[in-house]
């Protein structure tokens, strides 16, 4: 597998305290580990042990990551830090009439302190910001559902085991006044799109 940065990539963006950088290859290891963290509780009633768990996640996250590399032209891999500590994964498709947020992951440690919501909510200023619709997917028992609702997502369509959820662009003075009531910068970094 190789582990590719998406080229005109930004070395990184700030988004309040967290830092987006492009993934490199020596990332893999961590990223395959906050993938075995999200898929530890959907896997614990397996009766696998730890091996078979961790063998199973490896398989499935080559799988994910030829998946995206393969169907996502306009895909950017960001790993997020805080502190200079790797937490999780940002994975976004920038096209030019769709920004698909496909992957946000943070290790257990660090879910659960208003991280996510800081991530989502930037993806939805970068989309208002460039006109452009917000797609996602997400399982429609996942408790995070409910915060993609709050930000404006809807369900569209199942498409297998996951709901479709779209956002369409809001002007760009409304994102700013939403920001400014939240505490988020009003103007968002912007991507690096060539």
């Amino acid at each position: 597998m190789t582990a590719m940065a998406v080229e005109g990539a930004p070395a990184d963006l700030r988004v309040g305290a967290l830092v987006l950088r492009p993934v490199r290859p020596d990332d893999y290891p961590f990223l395959r580990s906050v993938y075995r963290e999200v898929r530890r509780p959907e896997l614990a009633a397996s009766g696998w042990t730890e091996q078979e768990m961790d063998a199973f996640c490896d398989a499935q996250f080559t799988l994910q990551d030829r998946h995206y590399r393969a169907h996502y032209p306009y895909a950017r891999y960001f790993v997020i830090e805080l502190e200079g500590v790797r937490i999780g994964r940002l994975y976004l498709s920038d096209g030019p009439d769709l920004l698909a947020l496909m992957e946000v992951s943070l290790s257990v440690r660090r879910r659960g302190q208003g991280h996510g919501t800081q991530l989502v909510r930037w993806v939805t200023q970068q989309a208002d910001a460039t006109g452009r619709r917000a797609r996602l997917f997400v399982e429609p028992d996942n408790p995070a559902k409910r915060l993609y609702e709050r930000l404006g997502f809807v369900d569209s369509e199942i498409q297998g085991a996951y709901m479709k959820m779209f956002r369409e662009p809001q002007p760009v003075n409304t994102a700013q006044t939403t920001a400014q009531t939240t505490g988020q910068a009003a103007a968002p970094a912007p991507l690096n799109r060539d």
